[in-house]
């Protein structure tokens, strides 16, 4: 019978020093499986890994990978932080303290949007943990040559961590994803209740913003480093990061490709699961 996973089963905690102090970072771990896949979630109010990606990690496990979910500082039931410095690089350390802890070795790591940024920062510093690279909507910092910075979908984000409300959620939401009808009144208020449960996380990322509005810097300049294999997906519809950072993506990266969804949003492991799961496994086996 196949393992049916649960936030709550695979819920665990690690205390990882970073600068003068201990924080404690929560993480879920499906623990069996001989390679290991690290999914880092967005950025966006009300987070997690879980939250994310639980539409991604049964057909993962199912092949025989093991699965961490890492949530970030600052965001679900991780210690709040108040970050002046590189949100990735901070995110990257982390990642290398949950590593050690584990003692893991070669990392697979999925990133969507801040977790792009999150794993290319951890590709850069820790080279020797990395295998393959997964990003989605996000990557390297840096303007769009087509799109108003900051975009649309940035705006609206800022809004929501200002004034937690129903109503900037929906807002927020209703450029989130390409096709509305699938958000229903339960995942909104699902997602309303995890945002005001740690309104420090809230507090602390306006604080972060105002010490830092550079928290997600650009490392377009340095993406020639990275020789692992990458595969870069992306919505051509995403009103968050727009489509040609992925773009930049490829162009930097030593060797990558780039698939675009048509009809696609922001979230492309949740709007396209099936086919996102598809292909990241045939990725993951066969490589480029």
């Amino acid at each position: 019978m196949t393992q049916q996973w649960t936030e709550e089963g695979t819920s665990k905690f690690v205390s990882i020093r970073e600068g003068d102090a201990d924080l404690n970072i929560h993480y879920n771990d499906t623990e069996s499986g001989e390679e290991v896949v690290v999914m880092l979630h967005g950025s966006g109010p009300g987070a997690s890994g879980w939250a994310n990606f639980n539409r991604n990690i049964q057909p993962l496990t199912e092949a025989g990978y093991r699965v961490i979910l890492m949530d970030s500082p600052g965001w679900s039931k991780s210690d709040t932080i108040v970050n002046d410095g590189s949100r990735s690089h901070l995110n990257a350390r982390v990642l290398k303290g949950l590593v050690d802890a584990l003692d893991l070795n070669r990392i697979h790591i999925i990133g969507n949007s801040m977790g792009g940024h999150s794993a290319v920062a951890f590709a850069l510093e820790y080279p020797e943990h990395v295998d393959k690279l997964i990003l989605m909507g996000g990557g390297t910092g840096g303007g769009s040559l087509f799109t108003p910075m900051p975009a649309e979908g940035i705006k609206r984000i800022g809004k929501l961590y200002r004034d937690p409300t129903m109503e900037n959620l929906k807002e927020m939401m209703d450029i989130f994803v390409f096709d509305t009808s699938n958000l229903t009144e339960e995942l909104f208020q699902a997602r309303l209740d995890n945002i005001l449960a740690r309104r420090d996380h809230l507090e602390n990322f306006v604080k972060s913003s105002q010490a830092n509005p550079k928290q997600f810097p650009d490392v377009g300049h340095r993406l020639g480093e990275i020789a692992n294999e990458t595969l870069i997906v992306w919505g051509r519809d995403d009103r968050f990061v727009p489509m040609d950072t992925g773009i930049r993506l490829v162009n930097g990266l030593q060797r990558a490709e780039l698939h675009i969804f048509n009809r696609c949003g922001h979230w492309v492991q949740w709007e396209y699961a099936d086919k996102f799961n598809r292909m990241v496994l045939d990725f993951l086996k066969h490589g480029i």
